[in-house]
């Protein structure tokens, strides 16, 4: 019950926030503190989202596909690194700069020469994506996999299990929490770096779609595609909560018995 109780009241709060933000920014755009071709109103951006809501669903179906893919890919790549990396010191010691530096260089700069080198189908947004959303996973997964518990490894070995054993039943569940906390920031990360791509060139997607309300100055469009773009990025860092649960139960048991008075 404290549990519940404490849950409604962190989203009470939080609604409230959200609240308030809208009633500000209503008050703002009816007072005419800004002008309405600069900061629309919730209101219009509310009506421009249901009046564009068929063209958004058709461009959202575009960015959501290049979102997953390259999600799938970034995901299943950052995994095969860092257990590569975990299991081979050299490779660690070789690799993991050239990993680091590959986040310095900015998605704007880099989309360019994806769509110049690979043109403006669906390949150039899905490596951007990947590039984008396989750093997490990999440090994460790193991260977990060096944190196993010395003396359960020793232990286990001791009992003559290898390399394979060592990983299946000490690293791998043990990293299960530093993984799903990296495929939060990851799936943000996808629908970002397709919107991101699709800016540069494209034939569909919620970036070209803001590519062309700006062009048109029709601001509550744009900021209707913005709201889009945030819920469906919330949607997708809720699902992964859930799939986590699903996946480490022992974890659910754990926070019951610690919540426990």
């Amino acid at each position: 019950m404290r549990r519940k109780s404490q849950s409604i009241t962190n989203k009470l709060w939080s609604c409230s926030a959200v609240l308030g933000v809208l009633f500000l920014w209503q008050g703002i755009s009816s007072f005419g503190l800004v002008g309405s071709y600069l900061l629309p109103s919730p209101i219009s951006v509310g009506n421009a989202f249901i009046t564009e809501f068929p063209a958004l669903m058709e461009h959202a179906k575009i960015t959501l596909t290049e979102a997953f893919t390259g999600l799938f890919l970034g995901v299943a790549t950052g995994f095969f690194i860092a257990v590569l990396m975990d299991h081979f010191n050299g490779l660690y010691r070789a690799f993991y700069p050239l990993i680091v530096l590959t986040q310095t260089i900015p998605a704007v700069a880099l989309a360019p020469l994806l769509v110049l080198w690979f043109g403006y189908e669906m390949t150039p947004k899905v490596i951007l994506i990947v590039l984008t959303t396989f750093f997490p996973v990999t440090i994460g997964l790193l991260n977990g996999f060096q944190s196993a518990d010395p003396d359960a490894v020793n232990l286990l070995r001791s009992m003559g299990a290898g390399t394979i054993g060592i990983f299946r039943y000490i690293k791998l569940p043990g990293a299960m929490g530093h993984f799903f906390s990296s495929l939060r920031i990851s799936a943000s990360y996808a629908v970002v770096g397709a919107v991101i791509s699709e800016w540069l060139g494209g034939f569909g997607g919620l970036g070209v779609y803001m590519t062309r309300v700006r062009k048109a100055y029709a601001f509550d469009k744009m900021f209707a595609v913005i709201f889009l773009i945030s819920v469906i990025s919330l949607l997708l860092m809720k699902g992964v909560d859930m799939l986590a649960k699903k996946c480490m139960p022992w974890d659910n048991h754990k926070r019951q018995f610690s919540n426990t008075p």
